[in-house]
């Protein structure tokens, strides 16, 4: 791979970029039903395309739309979604992720994490996801962040919303000196004292299941809507990724979860155009 320098201060614009792969979810599949489903909400005509941060998304070129990745069963998914991911990198642009599961966070940050030094990932999710396998799978959803903090993929790890810490999590968390502020334990938004390159990572069961049932594993007690976005608006740029995952279909009769995931996307959107 040659070299590749980016230029933070002129960073391009937000790529969307479905990966429906669910196969590494440890207890429901669903979650590859999710990419159309969030774009599909995303666009309705129930709201405009303004973000609180007051960016126009309608407007022509702000952010493009890759499309979804196809036959995400192969055994070869980690390494087209490394590939697709380093390909919109390296155009100078940044990847904005519609899951899937959390596993597909690994290969995205494989690519990026090879290209930009010095990287704070900032992981919203009910779960720290630090299990050194998990059912016998270390690429399950339940383990990206230990394959990620393994591979020194980033230089800081901080997780926001944990409300399932156990000890082995605990272990692998000061072993690989990741922050963690539980549920009980939240900074104000403008406390968090970090520094970019920002990557987002947001797991729907981040928010409390009044506000998201549409997820794999429930967990009460979570972020309502309006802290998540809090937390996004509050957070230095450079932002140059992100990626939303675990919207599960499969328990969203309603739809409301798609609505939410989709105002998720429009917020992290704005903020890293507004940034």
């Amino acid at each position: 791979m040659k070299p590749f320098k980016p230029n933070l201060a002129k960073w391009g614009s937000p790529v969307l970029l479905g990966i429906p792969l669910d196969h590494n979810s440890s207890f429901l599949r669903g979650a590859a039903q999710a990419p159309p489903l969030i774009r599909e909400a995303f666009h309705s005509d129930h709201w405009n395309k303004t973000s609180e941060t007051r960016v126009d998304l309608g407007a022509r070129g702000i952010f493009e739309d890759a499309g979804d990745l196809a036959v995400m069963e192969s055994p070869d998914a980690f390494t087209r979604i490394e590939d697709a991911i380093g390909k919109i990198v390296e155009k100078g642009k940044r990847p904005v992720s519609l899951g899937g599961d959390h596993s597909i966070t690994g290969p995205i940050l494989r690519a990026i994490g090879k290209r930009i030094p010095a990287i704070t990932l900032v992981h919203f999710d009910a779960h720290p996801d630090l299990y050194a396998d998990y059912e016998g799978n270390p690429h399950s959803h339940a383990c990206p962040f230990a394959r990620i903090m393994e591979e020194q993929l980033v230089h800081r790890l901080v997780q926001i919303g944990v409300r399932t810490l156990n000890a082995h999590q605990n272990e692998q968390a000061e072993k690989y000196g990741v922050k963690i502020f539980e549920i009980t334990n939240l900074p104000h938004p403008t406390h968090l004292n970090l520094a970019g390159p920002i990557y987002i990572s947001f797991d729907m069961d981040a928010l409390d299941p009044a506000f998201a049932p549409g997820v794999s594993h429930w967990e009460p007690g979570g972020l309502t809507t309006r802290e998540a976005i809090s937390y996004i608006h509050a957070l230095p740029g450079p932002i140059i990724g992100a990626d939303l995952v675990e919207f599960n279909p499969v328990h969203d009769s309603t739809g409301l979860t798609a609505t939410v995931a989709a105002k998720i996307l429009k917020e992290l959107l704005g903020k890293m155009i507004a940034a």
